[in-house]
Formats: structure tokens, C-alpha cells, sequence
């Protein structure tokens, strides 16, 4: 399989992972013009899959490093399949509730929110699984993501001031909460579910490591974790949705045109690519930095709600100031996330 070593390749691959978590949800916000988002999202689902598979069978079946991707899965244990399927159970419960935020309150208020605390949260948990990297500037990097969390949020309060409006506020805030701590515990189950330090030539033939899937079937496996999770999660939701009315599942087939069913396709690739050079990085870049700079995606997305979707159009005067200063904090945290590696 093809493997990182370098770390400022890995480091390039977690900027690709950041503009492609940051970018996914301008699909969602394509289709929802058309069609709800729990219709959008069977799609996404579908997407995050197929592109694991497209990585399982080439990058993780050539070259000379670990194990091809069906011999590998032949070696994996249950317990570090499970890992695996939880993680992306996990993630799916998380992304849902996200997906639902952006849809009631906007990229730039769910992703600041929702992902800023699943950054924070994430790279704490990582970093006690696997503490690389100088600690104190790691940590001021967080701190400052978490400056910017609570700026996006106060810069979205003054955003509407009707009482059916505050509800919006209230609502979609809370989705963007629970999602953010809900996501930032999916990573470790997926990085638990690995061979640890994957990059060396001894980790997968070493029988402590026995059972330990490589980077590509774990993909594969979390991306059937949410994929099959889909059917309890999405399926409840159009039922009883969070705002608006109920969905129909026959809607799916009734209503989804090619173009609709591709743009959801796409919307799920995106973020696999993301997903998968995250977790490809990780041998060289380490867990916590990996997916620190990663969830840089916020920062991608709140540019695309402020800037291009313009979300924030209607605020009152001086809330620009606020948001360049959330994108400051987000810019300075996301440098010493990535210096933390090397000092």
C-alpha cells in the first residue's frame, strides 16, 4: 500500500483534508434548494463509501509497504472491525446533527460551532492517545479555536432579533453544540482500529499488531459504519425532522433527479478524500495534529457562508469586525496546531 512518510507532505495532505471538510457543504446548500437535506444525505453516504473503495483498491493494494487491502482484511480481528464501525456511527450521529444546523442556521455558524468544539475536544482526546507534538503550543493553538468558537457565536446572536427567529438562534446553535462534541470523539475509535505507527516497515508484520487494519480497510469499514447507520439515523429524522415538515422516503426515488443524486455523490466524496488523506497523514503528522488541521475547515467554511453564500448580509453594524476576528484566531490557532509538530 502506499504509504507517508514525510511530514511536510503529510502536512500538505491535511490542508487538501481541510479545503475539502470546509468545501463538502456547498453541495448540500446546491441541493437543499431543490430538495431537503435528509434526501441530500442518503447520497452523501453513498459517496463517502465508493471513494474508500476507489482508495482501497489502488493506493491501498499497490506498492511494497504493510499489507494489500484484502489481505489485510483477512488478518483484521472483530474487535478492531468494531473500532472502525463505531468511529463512523459516531461521525454520522455528529455530521447529521451538523448537516441539520447548517440547514436551519448556516455554514458559518454551524461549522465555527459544531467543528470548532469537535477540534478542540478532538485534538485533546488524540493528543492523550498519542501525545506528540510540544504540548504547550499545541494547546495555545486550541485555546485560540476556542476564542473564535465563542466569537462566531456571539456574532451570530446579533444576526436576528424576532422570537421565532431567536428559536432558529437557539436551535441551531444547540444542533452545532451537540454535534461538535459528539464528532470530536469519532477519530480515536478510527485511529484505535489502526496498526499504530503504520509509516514503519516492522508495525505490520510485528504480532503485537496483530489484527490491526490498515489505514484503507479502516476507511472502508468506517464508511460502512456510516453508510448502514443511515438507516436508523436519516430514516428517523425524515419522520420527525427538526424543523419543517416530515419526509417521505419515496421522495428519495420520486423527486432526486441525476443531478441531485450526483451533487449529494459529490458532496460525500469530497469529504472522504478529506476523510482519507487525514487519516493517511497521521502515520507522519501524528493523530492530533492530523485531524487538529483538519477541522482548519471551519475556517473554510465560515468563508464560504460569510463571503460567498452571504449569511451574515442582514447583521448589524460591526459584526464584520467580529467575524475577521474569529478568522484571525482560527488562522493563528491552525499555525501553531501545524508548528506544534516540529518545535
Amino acid at each position: 500500500m502506499v504509504l507517508i512518510e514525510s511530514y511536510p507532505v503529510a502536512v500538505i495532505m491535511c490542508v487538501i483534508t481541510m479545503l475539502c471538510w470546509g468545501s463538502w457543504a456547498n453541495t448540500q446548500k446546491l441541493a437543499s434548494r431543490e430538495w431537503k437535506f435528509q434526501l441530500f444525505y442518503w447520497d452523501y453516504a453513498i459517496g463517502v463509501l465508493l471513494l474508500t473503495l476507489v482508495l482501497a483498491f489502488t493506493m491501498g493494494s499497490m506498492g511494497e509497504g504493510g499489507r494489500g487491502f484484502f489481505a489485510d482484511l483477512e488478518q483484521a480481528s472483530g474487535k478492531m472491525i468494531l473500532y472502525a464501525f463505531i468511529g463512523g456511527v459516531i461521525f454520522n450521529f455528529a455530521n447529521i446533527l451538523l448537516v441539520a444546523a447548517i440547514d436551519i442556521a448556516g455554514m458559518a455558524v454551524a461549522f465555527p460551532v459544531g467543528i470548532g468544539i469537535a477540534l478542540v475536544q478532538g485534538v485533546v482526546i488524540n493528543y492523550i492517545g498519542t501525545p506528540e507534538g510540544n504540548p504547550v503550543v499545541l494547546f495555545i493553538g486550541v485555546a485560540l479555536v476556542a476564542v473564535a468558537i465563542v466569537i462566531d457565536a456571539v456574532a451570530y446572536k446579533r444576526l436576528q432579533s424576532g422570537s421565532a427567529e431567536r428559536q432558529g438562534i437557539v436551535k441551531g446553535l444547540l444542533l452545532s453544540v451537540v454535534a461538535g462534541v459528539t464528532m470530536g470523539m469519532f477519530y480515536r475509535f478510527v485511529a484505535k482500529s489502526m496498526v499504530p505507527n503504520f509509516t514503519e516497515p516492522g508495525a505490520f508484520s510485528n504480532p503485537v499488531n496483530a489484527g490491526s487494519l490498515t489505514p484503507y480497510t479502516a476507511l472502508v469499514i468506517f464508511a460502512l459504519g456510516l453508510l448502514l447507520s443511515c438507516f436508523l439515523f436519516v430514516t428517523a429524522i425524515m419522520f420527525k425532522p427538526f424543523s419543517g415538515e416530515r419526509v417521505a422516503p419515496s421522495d428519495y426515488f420520486r423527486k432526486g433527479t441525476p443531478r441531485l443524486h450526483l451533487i449529494g455523490i459529490l458532496g460525500g466524496t469530497i469529504w472522504s478524500l478529506g476523510m482519507s488523506f487525514s487519516i493517511i497523514a497521521s502515520g507522519a503528522a501524528g493523530p492530533a495534529i492530523s485531524y487538529g488541521l483538519g477541522q482548519g475547515a471551519t475556517m473554510i467554511a465560515a468563508f464560504w457562508g460569510v463571503y460567498i453564500w452571504k449569511e451574515f448580509k442582514d447583521a448589524p453594524q460591526g459584526t464584520n469586525k467580529m467575524l475577521n476576528a474569529m478568522f484571525g484566531c482560527f488562522i493563528v490557532g491552525l499555525a501553531l496546531i501545524i508548528a506544534a509538530r516540529v518545535m
